[in-house]
């Protein structure tokens, strides 16, 4: 005869503990609620779109890329400066480059015309009253900073330019009168600021990634064309410009990085 002892059933593992609720061995199909998942995937926050991802990206990269932009431009505009002011070797590979490209002709005049201040400081106002307007309709928080710091920062190119024209007393090429002060090109630091600042305080708003990528593409051959008539007519050197472009970026990557302390992204509607 078999055994009839009266006894709590026996469980055998893997059978039927791998369907209780909760169980944690590694056979079970379910999870106890009150753990974490063990996935990495599984805590990140959704993305607007609702799919799983790092909403924002992964902290540091941006800050130190940017850092990035304020150090090696900083330091190449230090080491023109010094050229120039030493008249060092850099400055023959100048003139050799600008006899090469110096090309006087109504169209570089006019490109380089997009860099006056008559045209450029017009356009970020433009920008500036458009973007406050719509932060403060929308009641975005500190919805006056960004217009208030690019203005500040347009207001800051001619008062670092002008004391370097003034001390390092550069002439010009043979295609301008005789004179001095031309180093480094104020054009284009007006172009940089004017219309980076105003892509910089304008990104926020534009809803499409190809709209935000246009209006970057746009800065940038603003400022190239800006560059290439002002070199093309004469009116500066080719160092003058990359000095400015130089002085520019470092600018630029500052009001990013002081925009990024406060930022907060605007209201959408659908």
């Amino acid at each position: 005869m078999g055994d009839f002892r009266t006894r709590p059933p026996q469980l055998r593992p893997g059978r039927a503990l791998a369907h209780t609720t909760g169980a944690s061995g590694s056979e079970s199909p379910h999870r106890s609620d009150s753990r974490p998942p063990q996935t990495p995937r599984g805590g990140r926050p959704a993305d607007p779109d609702g799919r799983p991802g790092t909403t924002p990206p992964v902290p540091g990269r941006p800050t130190s890329f940017l850092w990035l932009l304020l150090a090696l431009p900083a330091l190449l505009f230090a080491v023109i400066t010094w050229q120039v002011a030493a008249d060092g070797p850099l400055l023959r590979l100048d003139t050799r480059l600008s006899r090469a490209l110096v090309h006087p002709d109504r169209a570089s005049e006019l490109l380089a015309d997009l860099g006056n201040v008559q045209v450029a400081v017009p356009v970020l106002v433009v920008v500036l009253v458009y973007v406050a307007w719509r932060g403060r309709a929308t009641g975005t928080d500190h919805w006056w900073l960004p217009p208030l710091a690019a203005a500040v920062l347009m207001a800051l190119v001619p008062a670092i330019v002008v004391p370097v024209k003034e001390l390092i007393a550069r002439g010009g090429t043979p295609a301008v009168p005789p004179g001095t002060g031309y180093y480094p090109s104020g054009h284009t630091a007006t172009a940089m600021i004017a219309y980076g600042a105003s892509t910089l305080v304008l990104l926020p708003w534009l809803r499409s990634a190809y709209a935000r990528r246009g209006a970057v593409i746009l800065c940038a051959v603003l400022v190239t064309c800006v560059s290439f008539g002002l070199v093309r007519r004469g009116y500066h050197w080719p160092l003058d410009v990359v000095a400015s472009w130089c002085l520019g970026t470092v600018l630029l990557a500052s009001l990013r990085l002081f925009l990024g302390r406060f930022r907060s992204d605007p209201p959408t509607f659908s």
